[in-house]
């Protein structure tokens, strides 16, 4: 038999302990809820140490209010805990860094990873310490030589130090701006107004971090500058075309330097090769005569000997052969004779050509050398003949 099977006055089987029901045991519908969560309430409430709430009338009341109660508060504790729980573990990423203030002190900096907080007690600030930031910084200011410039800064820059970074400044990007326009206007103010708008602002960036760093340090913000980037100096505006004119000039200025500089780089290197060149030809010429002058020297030396020995002999041997060296390179004579005070002229050049025509008429037979004294002996006589000729006539002339 089902345990909701009509008949009898009992039903043990009912799961809900109703006995038959409030209706008696002829009453087939479903069990009362709310004396269902009475129950449950009994249950839980003994679990936890209370009584149970069998007992009829005032005493069932109370039983249950009791019961409901403690539930109640059991569900809290669970929440609690849960919550505790759940606020006691964080997680600290790679690029970061936590700061863990305990009771609002410092206690501990804490790397990537899994970590552990006491909930309400512990406060942990995250930093992330491997991005690099940047701040712009820009203004009118005075230079040294009392010329107002605009100058457009950027500054890029890390988180070095967690907690100085979270502790010893109340806004650290506040702090940045401040000394970065503080070592800015020192910087500009310490450089003349050319050099801040030409070639001294890779300098003007370098001395500005140099400085904003030392300003970091001496606040203890946790910061560590990567660069500064000087973007732009102009000039105030009214007087932006004369600094044009002058920069146009400057430009033509160095232009003209480089081309100076690319002529003197090809004439320079000429002049020393010429310069080389002359030296060898002087070395080379000067061997030449050097040698020429001990090969004369010792000639004569030679011909000394020889003029010891022969006075007489050698020193007609001299006269013929500089008279030879003297008629072999020229054309024309002027024979000058003691009996009149005319000149005798002997044309050497065509009695040459008349001899030559002479011997190429003689047989083939002959030697070039034999041709060649022949030639000389023929143009001797003939001299001579012609001056025989001349010396005749001048006497018959004289008489």
């Amino acid at each position: 038999m089902a345990w909701n099977e009509p008949g009898g006055n009992r039903n043990d089987n009912d799961p809900w302990g109703t006995g038959g029901g409030r209706r008696g045991g002829n009453d087939q519908g479903p069990p009362d809820l709310d004396e269902a969560l009475k129950k449950g309430l009994d249950k839980l409430n003994k679990m936890l140490g209370g009584k149970g709430g069998k007992s009829g009338g005032g005493d069932s009341g109370s039983g249950g209010t009791a019961g409901g109660f403690g539930a109640i508060i059991a569900l809290a504790a669970i929440l609690v805990v849960g919550y505790v729980v759940y606020q006691s573990f964080y997680t600290v990423d790679e690029q970061e860094r936590a700061v863990v203030l305990r009771f609002g002190e410092y206690s501990r900096t804490e790397d990537p990873g899994l970590r552990f907080k006491v909930p309400l007690i512990d406060d942990v600030r995250k930093v992330r310490v491997t991005n690099v930031r940047s701040a712009e910084s820009a203004g009118q200011m005075l230079t040294q030589d009392e010329n107002l410039v605009t100058v457009d800064l950027q500054v890029q820059y890390q988180v070095s130090n967690a907690r100085d970074y979270v502790l010893n400044v109340r806004d650290s990007n506040q702090a940045l701006a401040f000394a970065t326009d503080s070592a800015l206007r020192h910087e500009v103010g310490s450089a003349t107004l050319d050099d801040v708008l030409t070639e001294g602002r890779a300098e003007l960036a370098i001395n500005v971090e140099q400085r904003l760093q030392a300003f970091l340090q001496d606040y203890g913000a946790g910061l560590r500058i990567v660069r500064v980037n000087v973007e732009s100096t102009q000039p105030p505006g009214p007087v932006q075309d004369a600094f044009r004119e002058v920069q146009r000039a400057r430009e033509d200025e160095q232009r003209s330097i480089e081309e100076a500089e690319t002529y003197r780089n090809k004439i320079v290197p000429e002049a020393r090769g010429r310069a080389q060149r002359l030296i060898e030809e002087a070395n080379a010429y000067k061997s030449r005569v050097v040698e020429t002058a001990r090969g004369e020297t010792a000639r004569y030396l030679d011909l000394l000997a020889v003029y010891s020995d022969a006075p007489r002999v050698t020193r007609e041997r001299m006269y013929i052969q500089a008279l030879e060296n003297v008629m072999s390179n020229t054309s024309k004579v002027f024979v000058d004779t003691k009996s009149s005070n005319n000149m005798m002229y002997l044309p050497l050049d065509q009695m040459i050509k008349r001899n030559t025509v002479t011997s190429g008429r003689d047989s083939s037979g002959n030697t070039g050398s034999m041709s060649g004294q022949v030639d000389i002996q023929s143009v001797t006589d003939e001299v001579l003949r012609e001056l025989r000729n001349r010396q005749a006539t001048n006497s018959r002339t004289g008489r």
